[in-house]
């Protein structure tokens, strides 16, 4: 039978586990957000990491509702896939398993005809 040594702080609760978003989705995702800046669409982001879920909030000015939400949530991973791109109503444009072709929903806004 072995002895567990004490722990340092008995009393202290665990940390609560959070989804976050790593360096290349964010690279993916401040890369479109820097396209949309300079197109003058979008104008500030907000990032949330949730115990289920991380959420790229895109807003049009900085006190009103977001625009659209990246949100990851890894528990989709195996079924529709854990990135969506949802609108401003609620609506999921867009859902998948590679970020990047996610992201794609939202490059279109980008292209627009010329007069």
């Amino acid at each position: 039978m072995t002895v567990q040594p004490p722990t340092p702080f008995p009393n202290a609760q665990r940390p609560v586990e959070q989804v976050s978003f790593d360096r290349r989705e964010l690279g993916l995702i401040l890369g479109l957000y820097g396209r949309m800046v300079a197109a003058g669409e979008w104008r500030d982001y907000g990032i949330s990491c949730l115990r289920e879920a991380a959420v790229f909030s895109i807003f049009r000015r900085t006190a009103e509702h977001p625009l659209y939400r990246i949100e990851k949530r890894p528990r989709l991973r195996n079924r529709q896939g854990m990135y969506s791109v949802v609108g401003m109503d609620g609506q999921i444009l867009r859902r998948g398993h590679e970020l990047k072709t996610v992201l794609r929903v939202l490059e279109r806004k980008l292209i627009r005809p010329i007069d």
